[in-house]
Order: C-alpha cells, then sequence, then structure tokens
C-alpha cells in the first residue's frame, strides 16, 4: 500500500532531506539496474510482451485507488506492492525495477502530482521492487518454481522485506508531514494495515498459482481482487469515520470550561488537530480580540488588526448558535491546497457550532462574575465613604475570633461623631457627607494595615483592632485615631472641628461579634453620658446583662405557658397588590415586660438549650395558621426564620416534616429563611440538613440579601429557591444610585439563577412603583401591612382592596391596559405565582 501526503511550504523543508536520500538509493539501484538490463535485454516478443505488462500493471495498480482524508493528511489504498512482488517472480529484478519506475512515471504525468510527491512516489516503489527481488535471487528463486519451498518460504520472505521496507521508509515522512510522532504513526491503524497486506499477499499467491497452471484462469483475478480492495477500503472509511467522530467529541467536551481565555485557546489547538490545520484563527467581532495559533502554542491574541503570516488556502466558518446569530469567524488557514470533504465540512460546522456556545457561555459567566463581584462589593462596603460597612466588619471579626487564640487579642472601637446632626441641619446634607468622607479619609489614614475601619451607618464608626499584644493596647491606639479626628475640616472656606465620642470593648469569651459590637455600644454611650472622649467596656456598669440573665430565668415558663405567639406580614404581588404569602414573626408576651421583640431574646432562646421547643412552638402556630387560610379560600404558603443553630442539629429536618404532617400540610406551603452568619460560615456542617429539607420539597429563602452574602460561591452551595433584599436598600433607593444597581442587580441575578426576589421594608407607593419598574414583583412591609395575627390577616384577605378578596393594595395599572415598560423592565421575571412559586 502506498501513501500520498500533503505537503506544505513549511513541512517540505523538513520532508527534502529524508527525500532526497531515497532518492538518491535510488537512482543508485536505477543505475545498476540499467547496466543489468542492458547485458539481458529483452529481445524476443514474448519478453517485450512481458515488459509491457509489467508496465501496465504498475500503472493500472497506482492509479486505481481508494483515497481516504483524515484532516489535511490524504492516504491512499493502492497494489503496488502486489505488482511488485508478481513482478520480480515472473521477471529479471533490473526489468522489474525500471518498469516500476517508466509506470509510475506515466502515473504522476496522468495525475499532475506535485514534484516532491512524484519523486518520492517513484523512489520508494523501485526501492521496494529491487529490495523484494533481491531476496528472492538470494533464495534461489526461478520462474516457474519448481520446489514447494521457493511458495511457502522465498515468496512470503519476499513481500515481508518489501512489507517493512515501505513502512520504514513510508511512515516517518507521513509523520513529518502531518506533524505526529512517529512511533503514533507506527501504531495507528496498524491491525488494518497488517490485514490489508494479508489480504493482497494472498491475491499475490493466487495470481502466481494460476499463472502456472493455466494462463486463462487469471480472468477471475482481477473481479477478486477489486471485491477485496472495495472491501477492505470500506472498512478503512469506516475506521476513519469513527476516529474523527471520537476526535470531535474530544474536542467539545474540552471546550466546556468556563474561562474565555481557556475556551479561545483550547479550541485553536483542538481545531489545529481535528483539522490538521497550520494555522487556526478566532475572531470575535463583539469584543474585536483574534486568537491564532496551531497544535502547539498560540501565536496571537489581540485585535484583529495584524494579518496572518500564513498564506494559503482559508477555510471560514460564522460562529452561529440555536438562534442563527453570529457571534465571530472560525477560520482554518493551510499553505497548501486543501478541500474538506462533506464529512469534514459537517464536522467544521458542528465544532463551530459547539465553540460559538461555549464562548457565550463564558461571556455569560464572566459577566454574571462581574455583577456578582459588584454586588458583592457594594453589600460589604459603605457607598458614601467606601468603607467597610456593618456586615463586614460582622465578617471580619468572626474570622479574627476564630484566631485570637493563636494571633492576640481583638478589640473593637466604636465611634459617634458629636453634634454631626447641626451640620447638616446648618450646612445641609451634601456639607455633612463631605465631612464623613473627611473622616473616614482620616481614620483610614491612621489605622494600622491590619486594623479594620468601618462605617456603621450615619456619623457612627467603627475601627475592629487586630492582634493586639495586651488589651491597654486598644486605649492607646484609640486615643490616636479621635486625636486625628480632632484637627479641623476645611469646607469652602469654612473650618469645621469634629469631636467624637468611642467606646472600647475587648472580645469576650462568649457572645461572638454581636457581643462585641454590643459592649462597644454601650461603652460609648458611657463615655457620651460622662462627657469623656473615650470609654472602656465594664461588666459592672453593663445593666443589658442583668436583663439578658432576667430574661433567660423567664424561658422555661414562657415555653411551657405558650407565652410566644406569631404574628404575620403579608408578601405582596407589587403589580396587582395581591398577597401570595406571609412571613411568620414571633413575639414574646411577656406578663411583665409587655411585648418583647425578637431581638431582645433569640439569642437568649439559643443558649438556654429550649431552641427545639421554641422552634416546634413557632412552627406549629404558622402552619396551623397556613391551614386556616387554606380552609377559608386563600392558599397561601408561610416563611418561617430559622436559628442557625437549628440547621447544626440533624434532628431539625424530621422535626420540619413531622409538623407538616401534622398540619395535613405539602412541604411546599412552608418557606424557611436562612439568617445570620452562622447560617453561612458553616457551610460544611449545614450542607445536609439544608439539602434533606430541599429534598422533601420544602423551599429556601436567603434573607437580607445585599448585605455581605450575595457571592455565587454561597448561592452555589445552598440550595435556596428565593433571595430577599434587605430594606436597607429599599429605603435608601430613592436617594441612593448605589442601592438601586444593588436591587438591580440582584434582580438579575435572581432572574438568571432561576430564583424569585422579594424586597422587604416597602414603605411607600413610589418605592413599590421603583420596585416594579426595576423588575422586582414582590414585596412586604408597611405599605401593605403590619405583622397582625392570622385571624386579622385572614379578615383583611377576605375584605380585600377596593373590593378584591386577597389584595391588600390596589393595582399599579387597570385591567387590560398597556403599559409601556423601561427598556430594562421588558424581559423581567415572571408574575409570581403561589407556591411553590413564590414571589419573584
Amino acid at each position: 500500500m502506498s501513501r500520498t501526503q500533503r505537503s506544505d511550504n513549511g513541512t517540505d523543508q523538513r520532508l527534502v532531506p529524508l527525500i532526497g536520500l531515497v532518492a538518491v538509493c535510488a537512482g543508485i539501484v536505477a543505475i545498476l539496474s540499467i547496466l543489468d538490463f542492458s547485458a539481458d535485454a529483452p529481445t524476443s516478443v514474448a519478453q517485450l510482451a512481458t515488459v509491457t505488462a509489467l508496465v501496465s500493471m504498475i500503472t493500472i495498480s497506482a492509479t486505481v485507488k481508494a483515497p481516504i482524508r483524515i484532516g489535511s493528511t490524504t492516504q491512499a489504498i493502492t497494489w503496488n506492492e502486489t505488482a511488485i512482488v508478481i513482478g520480480v517472480a515472473v521477471a529479471p529484478t533490473s526489468w522489474m525495477v525500471l518498469c516500476t519506475g517508466l509506470g509510475l512515471i506515466i502515473v504522476v504525468r496522468l495525475l499532475r502530482l506535485p514534484l516532491i510527491k512524484a519523486v518520492f512516489t517513484i523512489s520508494k516503489n523501485m526501492l521496494l521492487a529491487a529490495a523484494a527481488g533481491t531476496t528472492l535471487t538470494l533464495l534461489g528463486w526461478a520462474w516457474p518454481p519448481t520446489e514447494l519451498h521457493h511458495m511457502v518460504v522465498s515468496l512470503p520472505a519476499a513481500y515481508v522485506v518489501l512489507v517493512l521496507l515501505d513502512e520504514a521508509i513510508a511512515i516517518p515522512v507521513i509523520a513529518i508531514a502531518s506533524r505526529t510522532r512517529i512511533l503514533r504513526q507506527f501504531t495507528t491503524n496498524w491491525d488494518l494495515r497488517l490485514v490489508g497486506y494479508a489480504v493482497r499477499f494472498a491475491v499475490t499467491v493466487l495470481t502466481l498459482v494460476l499463472l502456472r497452471a493455466e494462463t486463462w484462469l487469471l480472468v477471475a483475478v482481477p473481479p477478486l481482487a477489486l471485491s477485496l480492495h472495495l472491501a477492505y477500503s470500506t472498512r478503512v472509511r469506516a475506521r476513519a469515520e469513527r476516529q474523527a467522530w471520537q476526535r470531535l467529541a474530544h474536542t467539545t467536551d474540552a471546550l466546556n470550561v468556563v474561562d474565555l481565555d481557556a475556551v479561545l485557546h483550547t479550541a485553536v489547538a483542538q481545531a489545529a488537530n481535528l483539522f490538521s490545520a497550520d494555522e487556526v484563527e478566532v475572531e470575535l467581532e463583539d469584543v474585536g480580540r483574534t486568537v491564532r495559533g496551531n497544535s502547539e502554542t498560540v501565536t496571537y491574541d489581540g485585535s484583529p488588526d495584524e494579518a496572518s503570516t500564513v498564506s494559503g488556502t482559508v477555510i471560514p466558518i460564522e460562529l452561529k448558535g440555536y438562534d442563527n446569530t453570529a457571534i465571530g469567524l472560525l477560520r482554518l488557514r493551510f499553505h497548501g491546497p486543501v478541500k474538506l470533504s462533506e464529512r469534514e465540512q459537517y464536522t467544521l460546522r458542528t465544532f463551530g457550532s459547539a465553540l460559538c456556545t461555549a464562548v457565550r457561555n463564558a461571556t455569560a459567566y464572566a459577566e454574571l462574575n462581574r455583577v456578582a463581584e459588584e454586588h458583592a462589593h457594594a453589600a460589604r462596603h459603605d457607598a458614601l465613604t467606601g468603607l467597610a460597612n456593618r456586615r463586614h466588619l460582622l465578617d471580619r471579626g468572626a474570622e479574627q475570633l476564630g484566631r485570637r487564640r493563636t494571633e492576640g487579642v481583638t478589640a473593637l472601637l466604636l465611634i459617634d461623631l458629636n453634634h454631626f446632626k447641626e451640620v447638616n441641619d446648618t450646612l445641609g446634607h451634601a456639607a455633612g457627607d463631605r465631612v464623613l468622607t473627611r473622616v473616614a479619609e482620616r481614620l483610614r489614614a491612621a489605622v494600622h494595615a491590619d486594623d479594620l475601619v468601618a462605617r456603621l451607618g450615619g456619623d457612627e464608626f467603627a475601627v475592629l483592632f487586630h492582634a493586639l499584644p495586651a488589651p491597654a493596647v486598644a486605649a492607646h491606639r484609640a486615643e490616636t485615631l479621635l486625636g486625628a479626628l480632632h484637627e479641623p475640616i476645611d469646607l469652602d472656606g469654612m473650618r469645621i472641628s469634629v469631636e467624637a465620642s468611642g467606646g472600647i470593648a475587648i472580645a469576650p469569651n462568649s457572645g461572638g461579634m454581636t457581643e462585641l459590637l454590643r459592649r462597644a455600644d454601650v461603652a460609648m454611650y458611657q463615655a457620651k453620658r460622662a462627657g469623656r472622649r473615650i470609654a472602656t467596656y465594664a461588666p459592672t456598669r453593663d445593666t443589658a446583662d442583668l436583663g439578658r440573665l432576667a430574661l433567660g430565668g423567664d424561658l422555661p415558663r414562657a415555653v411551657a405557658e405558650q407565652e410566644f405567639t406569631v404574628n404575620f406580614q403579608p408578601i405582596v404581588d407589587l403589580g396587582s397588590g395581591e398577597v401570595v404569602a406571609a412571613e411568620a414573626l414571633a413575639r414574646w408576651r411577656h406578663p411583665a415586660r409587655g411585648t418583647i421583640d425578637p431581638l431582645r431574646f433569640l439569642e437568649t432562646v439559643e443558649r438556654s438549650g429550649l431552641l427545639p421547643a421554641f422552634a416546634e412552638a413557632v412552627l406549629d402556630q404558622s402552619l396551623l395558621a397556613v391551614r386556616t387560610w387554606r380552609e377559608a379560600g386563600f392558599d397561601l404558603p408561610v416563611a418561617v426564620n430559622v436559628s442557625p443553630r437549628s440547621l447544626l442539629d440533624a434532628r431539625f429536618p424530621g422535626s420540619v416534616l413531622a409538623r407538616l404532617r401534622a398540619h395535613d400540610l405539602p412541604p411546599d406551603r412552608l418557606v424557611l429563611e436562612l439568617t445570620e452568619t452562622l447560617t453561612l460560615s458553616q457551610l460544611e456542617v449545614v450542607d445536609q440538613v439544608l439539602g434533606q429539607l430541599r429534598d422533601a420539597g420544602i423551599r429556601l429563602a436567603l434573607d437580607d440579601f445585599g448585605t455581605g452574602y450575595s457571592s455565587l460561591s454561597v448561592l452555589s452551595r445552598i440550595p435556596v429557591h428565593e433571595l430577599k433584599i434587605d430594606r436597607g436598600f429599599v429605603t435608601a433607593m430613592e436617594t441612593s444610585a448605589e442601592a438601586t444597581a444593588v436591587i438591580r442587580s440582584t434582580v438579575d441575578l435572581g432572574r438568571s439563577l432561576d430564583l424569585v426576589v422579594v424586597a422587604e421594608g416597602v414603605e411607600s407607593e413610589p418605592q413599590r412603583r421603583a420596585l416594579w419598574e426595576l423588575g422586582c414583583t414582590a414585596g412586604q412591609g408597611h405599605l401593605f401591612a403590619r405583622p397582625m395575627a392570622a385571624a386579622r390577616l385572614l379578615s383583611a384577605l377576605q375584605q380585600g382592596a377596593e373590593g378584591r378578596p386577597g389584595t391588600l393594595a390596589p393595582a399599579l395599572h387597570d385591567s387590560g391596559a398597556v403599559v409601556r415598560l423601561s427598556p430594562g423592565r421588558r424581559s423581567g421575571p415572571r408574575r409570581p405565582e403561589r407556591l411553590p412559586h413564590l414571589p419573584a
């Protein structure tokens, strides 16, 4: 079997020495054959007929072939070795060498092969003829053979020598031309090559046997050879097709990455391998970027202005996806002429579609990451000063407290500006904002590199001291910081003196950042009341702890006598005013202290060991309300806040499901809202509990979204269905572009992740309309209703707004009205449904 190989200018330079060596050896063989032929030239008509037959046989065997193109490499299955072995078996070796050369000269002229390919084909086959003939001569072969061992030993030996020499010469040339390893080229399709050699040897032996017995029987050889040739060619083509599809599957799998650079670089290398291209070029029109390279490396990555250095055949294809919109071009470049087969053209279209999808996915992921990073930064930093906000402070503090045993003392300084309201009232809020900005700059410049400065809101700042050598150092650092604030600030030629009070607290052994912040706040107000610049927290002067201890003592009685009640705040469709859900809010009806807010007793409940009983009491009342509303015709789900400590209890999912069964309610009528830092900082611990809850059909919501836990990594770990926008952003949206941007990005993020979004703290009609315009279609707040008892909420639902049962507010637009939406609203989220699809 001979092979023809596409060559190019770069490849020719490497092939010239090897092909030149083959040509020189063939030239020597030709000279020796001419000398031998001149001494034993054919003289009779029969001998001349034999020479003519030999030339014709070589010409026909080299012309009749089955080309198989893999990438840019073409392999042609021919019968040259069969013709050569038959020739050297019936005629002198010198005759066959020269007849082989003459016959192939005729072939290359007819096919107009390139010079380098013609020289290689003629030279190689002349060497094969000389090797096979020499082997037969050394083994004492003569035609017709008189002894059996000549057919059994000599002829197979000559054929094996020819095959081995053919492989040794052709394989390195093909490997260099196709830029593959020689060993890999040897092992590729070795089984099919071996079968092909065996088939052609069988035809050779059969032909010689028939020629020796009865010449007329040779008429059966051509049909037999043709049948074997077609069968073998079909099998080789099928193998090549299968390998091509396997390479395509591997290539498209390699594009499944979300980094755009990796997608483009992988596409260049994989396409170069898949189509054996000298260069692959990917041009993205929207971003004005072009990436070029080959199977080994990326040679260019930049603007499309720089032209490629590879000249020759260019095969382009548009990068189109399912919507038939092109995003760029993929170009295959070849030094020489190349025409893709029908299968390769389909492969190229398939690869182009896969690349288009990969580019779009990577671009969307990058944009989502960018939005998430902006969102995360806005959620963790103060918009005015750029300092850390309260959530960031709590996070950093919790992290430091976890390492305090090895990194020293953690302390917190809380700073409040004195008489700041007078600045706002006298000079205006713009001047007040400038004062706050200057204060932030001074604090940031005065602290150590590892300390964290935060603005907690209004004129209140905090500094978290890191790794102090001793508690007393905190007071010294605090004096330095407050001293830096006392330098006057220039405002449009007016010098304003800033005075501040500070409270210092050293991290307690228990209670975490919440307790540390509370103690610093107690110390700051002690400083204000005493007229001092700084005060350090002292437990003996903290009356709050005494009150908390008193509440802790009353907890067992409160649980036993069912003093904990639940009020419900409705969640409303912002467009229609329809109630779509309700949030359960626990209250403690204390017989002596009156109604106590959860912020005052929840931490005490968690520490008391009565959390499971408290949680069951709240859950029971909430589910009982859902059952009551449902029987009255209002199938509303209820959202219940979950303590982080409940998620650390493996028995919690079973307890929740038992409550649902007891009230005969489906799991999707319950939404568990995840709050506090523990839920997120101990993901590994709570993963199993959250997974069990979600698998059971219970919906999960992430509360206070936008205040520090909006990263994609958290959303990918917590199997939530909803996001609740923190009320602080809703309150600030009318005056803060940053707050509006956070809300918009949260809505977009929820839509892209198929999560529903609810806004908290909706207090006015302008807020309601602005949220609806931004794409947030559900909210809760005092505009619609304050928290109320279950029975009162049922009564309100039955009465409805404007005589529409189930609503608490008039619709923003009349039924059937045509609404002109802003561009950002046209692809907004779907209208909120009742659970299992809570308001989006």
